[in-house]
């Protein structure tokens, strides 16, 4: 699907027609030759047919005007993120430099172009991974990280990245490319519909998790769906008699304003009945009103409270249910009232009340709100987030630690403390007293030893709650640990500690090297780089630094280490009693030759055909050769492999699905790996006989374990053997269901 192609028909006819659409919505900001150099362009991109098509069959350039249509329908983006869009099929096929895009349209559009390449050569489908690299269990993880480094530069790539997705999900519907498919939908879940949340966009971040929940559970999505319009009707005549009496109402009181309907979607429908354990019709707040002001700013939270208090006056509230983003807005700039109401057939309905301006900002979330207030916004509060973004990622050891760090930043809720003078500060969900006092200073975080909420002393793991009054209490002896990074939530505080316990682990690294020096002079041993090395994991110790800690907090005596130092030293030079130490390279194994059949000759290839990659086979789902797998990249950086019908596997995909790696069985398959099988029959004279029997006469098989329980006319029983791929395995299962009275046998 990547070769060559020509423009059908119908692809050049759709090709112009966006054209046009684009060119009309964005004219009022394009300058004077951008049209006619732009048309040129793409003219000569149709003739020369010099592009190729994605893993999807789709046509690019097609597809980058589509892009080009919702970043400016649904986001407001114009001029240089649509000229950046249309150009960047060229740029990516070589048919067109940065630098020459830099000349003809500007540097803004060179930038972002810049973003563009940089994230499809990290992040594509399917990289082409050089088999050499050493580090290739961290590529993922890394290439994650370089992505947030990028559109740290510029938010525009981001949003156009958030975009494309949404197209790419749009298009990919009758795809016969499932896997790769399958792989678009878990990053649009786990990345892509999560950031866009974060940025205000809503309504793409609802179609993307709709559109995931399409793919990859169909039955679920389309169950929802039917049950949907078989309701629409009673929904509709329901939500009609619900804003007729407000409608009148809102009149009455002079206000200009319209109303809207809105059916939850589908994916957040599907979380409620997961969550609440119930069935369609047992999700009751199916929609929401949304009442759209148009007035002046300056009497915008006049009027919205006006419409709360005349609608609170008809209908009951749920105080718990109360969201004020109007006197304090989310970071991202989303302004509204939220409440919710007992309406008719005492059915709780949501209502939203917010202004035209306000709804914008909603839509298009943080472009439209960067617009209204300017880069800089009041408050800061994105761009807080941004930079403690940046700090995360320039403190972070690895990739993958950057990736789970920003996820927990991209929380739904968020919690609003005052200082003691009254300032109010801004913080995720489950954020603590020590992440309050790293965001007022890293030496206030460094020295906290907890705070006083509401004038009740508290300690520094003590979570924060809206509305508390924090005052944070620090000592000079407080120094940060290791552990702290479990009771922080911010990534802003996360990248402080590890930087503190960096240089802390330095500086006492340092000293405890001087102090060996001098008790090893003082004892006139002559020090070894290498053998010292040796010493330290003869001690057990896989780090040096965890050496180094337990010499300065005294739980290793320091004559230890030299008695173990010398006692090595010895051996290199010779045995006590004389005796010369031959090398590995001296020795010869006698008379125990290892059979060929010993041999491992089993490979794994993960990724895109990379073989030689250490990990380790899961003992959930125990996989062995021949099995359908998985790699699934743990926080340590190693990968573990697990059957894909692992019964861990669907939380894993759902949960973790950017650690989620290709592998594949290659090689011959002469490893022996032990698996269980548990078997339940008649207790029957002889059956175990005849069990132990089938398996005794395959010299390839060995038994290792078996364990028998018999009650009530039944045995039950699980069998350990030792076997070299699944095929072998399928076949013994076929054997052992003929010997009578068997009635269920299992992999375990």
């Amino acid at each position: 699907m990547t070769d060559q192609f020509e423009f059908t028909s119908e692809e050049r006819e759709r090709a112009l027609t966006l054209y046009s659409e684009l060119k009309e919505k964005i004219t009022g900001s394009l300058e004077p030759d951008d049209e006619e150099k732009l048309r040129l362009h793409l003219h000569n991109i149709i003739e020369k047919n010099q592009v190729k098509r994605d893993l999807f069959g789709l046509n690019p350039i097609v597809s980058s005007l589509q892009t080009a249509l919702l970043v400016v329908d649904e986001i407001g983006l114009r001029r240089d993120a649509v000229v950046a869009i249309m150009l960047n099929p060229s740029v990516e096929a070589g048919l067109l430099t940065i630098d020459e895009a830099t000349t003809n349209y500007g540097i803004s559009v060179g930038r972002i172009l810049h973003g563009l390449l940089h994230l499809q050569e990290l992040y594509r489908k399917n990289p082409i991974i050089d088999s050499e690299r050493s580090n290739f269990v961290r590529q993922q993880g890394e290439n994650f990280r370089n992505l947030l480094l990028s559109f740290a530069e510029d938010m525009r790539v981001i949003l156009i990245m958030i975009a494309d997705r949404v197209n790419l999900m749009r298009q990919i519907k009758d795809t016969q490319n499932i896997e790769e498919q399958i792989m678009v939908s878990e990053e649009a879940a786990y990345l892509y519909a999560p950031l866009a949340h974060k940025l205000g966009l809503y309504k793409l971040k609802s179609e993307l998790e709709d559109l995931s929940l399409k793919y990859l559970e169909h039955d679920a999505y389309y169950h929802i769906k039917e049950k949907l319009n078989a309701t629409k009707q009673t929904r509709d005549t329901y939500i009609k008699n619900f804003i007729g009496p407000i409608e009148r109402k809102l009149n009455d009181a002079g206000l200009k304003f319209y109303m809207k309907g809105r059916t939850k979607s589908i994916h957040s429908i599907w979380q409620k009945m997961k969550k609440q354990k119930c069935e369609f019709e047992g999700v009751y707040d199916l929609f929401a009103i949304r009442i759209i002001i148009d007035c002046p700013v300056e009497k915008e939270k006049q009027q919205c409270w006006q419409t709360f208090a005349i609608i609170t006056d008809m209908y009951t509230s749920n105080p718990k249910r109360m969201r004020d983003w109007l006197t304090v807005p989310k970071s991202n700039g989303y302004e509204s009232l939220h409440i919710t109401v007992l309406g008719p057939e005492n059915k709780w309905v949501e209502v939203q009340i917010r202004t035209e301006r306000m709804d914008e900002v909603a839509e298009r979330g943080v472009a439209a709100h960067w617009r209204y207030k300017g880069v800089k916004a009041e408050g800061g509060g994105m761009d807080e987030w941004l930079n403690s973004i940046r700090q995360m990622l320039e403190n972070a050891d690895n990739g993958l630690e950057a990736m789970d760090t920003f996820r927990n930043e991209l929380k739904d809720e968020e919690i609003y403390v005052f200082t003691p003078k009254g300032d109010l500060m801004r913080f995720p969900t489950g954020a603590t007293v020590l992440d309050m006092a790293y965001y007022i200073h890293s030496k206030v975080g460094s020295t906290c030893t907890g705070a006083r909420i509401n004038n009740k002393a508290v300690t520094f793991r003590q979570e924060l709650r809206s509305g508390d009054q924090v005052e944070i209490l620090t000592s000079a002896s407080q120094h940060p640990k290791q552990e702290w990074l479990n009771i922080v939530k911010t990534a802003h505080a996360k990248s402080k500690i590890r930087q503190a316990v960096k240089e802390s682990k330095q500086k006492q690294a340092l000293m405890v090297k001087e102090m060996l020096e001098r008790k090893f002079k003082n004892r006139k041993i002559e020090q070894d780089e290498s053998l010292m090395m040796r010493t330290i994991k003869k001690l057990g110790y896989k780090e040096a630094s965890d050496f180094y800690r337990d010499i300065a907090e005294e739980a290793l005596d320091i004559q230890t280490v030299i008695d173990k130092y010398q006692e090595l030293a010895a051996q290199k030079s010779g045995t006590p009693d004389g005796t010369t130490i031959r090398s590995a390279e001296e020795f010869v194994l006698e008379e125990h030759i290892v059979p060929a059949t010993a041999q491992n000759d089993d490979v794994l290839v993960i990724g895109q055909d990379l073989k030689g990659v250490d990990y380790q086979l899961a003992h959930c789902c125990n996989p062995i050769y021949g099995d359908q797998v998985f790699g699934f990249v743990t926080v340590s950086g190693g990968i573990k492999i697990h059957r894909c019908d692992c019964p861990n596997a669907p939380e894993m995909r759902r949960r973790f699905g950017y650690r989620i790696v290709k592998a594949k069985w290659s090689g011959k398959g002469s490893s022996q790996y032990a698996i269980t099988l548990r078997i339940i029959g008649n207790d029957d004279l002889g059956i175990v006989n005849n069990l132990t029997s089938i398996i005794s006469k395959d010299e390839k098989l060995v038994l290792r374990n078996i364990n028998i329980d018999a009650h009530d006319g039944l045995f039950r029983g699980n069998l350990t053997i030792m076997i070299n791929d699944n095929t072998r395995l399928e076949a013994l299962i076929r054997k052992l269901r003929t010997v009578k009275g068997i009635k269920q046998i299992e992999r375990i």
